[in-house]
């Protein structure tokens, strides 16, 4: 994957280049840059780093799972090295009775190994072994082998919690690549051109209707979501003054007493699938495949969604981006 992000990365500076000559004229016969040109090569970025940001936010899903579940083993190894200790005392007893009245100082010599195997290979080789309870061995024998499965169990889980916080650094350093090429073909732009690229999106994104007709939990998600408009887009950020997309869904359910993840993607795999030819205000509907895009459907054919850092919240037509799928949460 990673020999992949190289190409990728080299094609597209590849790109760059060309359309850094594009900006510099070579002779007054070239013609100006092409705004729609740069604008759409802007929203593929911001695309691009959309998709980053919404694996940063499944990973960092995952990385919460997996800090629970290691709590969970390391709490199952400390119990474990309790009855470890519990029964190591026990052997001890069994030892000092065997051997009452001789020397117990040579006794202790041998079975001092703090490492519960070790401490059972000592307690093995010694002579009076015969003597020790065989049933009592046998309990050590076994709580040994189990402590060894959850110090395993716990090794393997920090290892994978490891690999998910690379994961997530590696998103988050694809989100600031992409996000600093579009603002830097933006900077390329003349003042005119920006005003122009900013008028083309404002002319694009439709106003809000009088009357959304919601009604229910829905209608509280609806309310949240059109009050945030105007609002900036900052990947990872849900409220109050800045959202990504799904941050924005997320944020607007809460209200209606409905927890989602921080995810588009684990948003369309837990809500219950509609037609989008049914939808309702409410229902969220997701965009691109694989799923990277979530919005939430306010009526009248439009959607209210955090769109991308140059346009922020913005109300627009429900089919203004691959529209792949629908759920209804609740």
């Amino acid at each position: 994957m990673l020999h992949g992000h190289k190409r990728l990365t080299t094609a597209f500076a590849g790109a760059l280049l060309v359309g850094a000559v594009a900006f510099v004229p070579a002779s007054p016969a070239l013609a100006e840059p092409d705004i729609d040109d740069v604008q759409a090569r802007v929203d593929r970025l911001y695309h691009e780093a959309e998709q980053a940001s919404e694996r940063h936010n499944d990973a960092r899903i995952e990385l919460e799972e997996l800090q629970r579940e290691l709590d969970a083993v390391r709490a199952d190894q400390e119990r474990q090295d309790e009855q470890m200790s519990a029964v190591r005392e026990q052997v001890r007893d069994s030892i000092v009775r065997t051997y009452q009245g001789q020397n117990l100082s040579a006794v202790g010599r041998v079975v001092v190994a703090d490492d519960p195997s070790a401490f059972l290979a000592q307690m093995s080789t010694l002579s009076a072994y015969d003597g020790l309870q065989d049933q009592l061995f046998d309990t050590y024998s076994t709580e040994v082998k189990a402590l060894d499965i959850r110090r395993q169990a716990t090794a393997a889980q920090a290892a994978e919690l490891a690999d998910v916080e690379a994961e997530l650094a590696e998103e988050k350093a694809t989100i600031d690549e992409k996000v600093d090429e579009a603002e830097a073909l933006l900077s390329r732009l003349e003042t005119e051109a920006r005003e122009a690229v900013v008028s083309r999106d404002a002319s694009r994104t439709e106003t809000a209707p009088v009357s959304v007709p919601a009604s229910g939990r829905a209608a509280a998600a609806v309310q949240y979501a059109l009050a945030q408009v105007g609002k900036s887009y900052v990947y990872g950020a849900a409220g109050p003054s800045s959202f990504d997309c799904s941050g924005l869904t997320m944020m607007a359910w809460r209200q209606a007493g409905v927890s989602l993840p921080h995810s588009s993607s684990a948003q369309y795999g837990g809500g219950t699938k509609v037609s989008t030819s049914a939808l309702q205000p409410g229902d969220l509907v997701y965009y691109y495949s694989p799923i990277s895009h979530v919005g939430i459907y306010i009526g009248n054919g439009q959607i209210v969604h955090a769109a991308n850092p140059s346009t922020g919240v913005q109300i627009t037509g429900v089919r203004s981006m691959p529209l792949v799928g629908a759920t209804r949460p609740g």
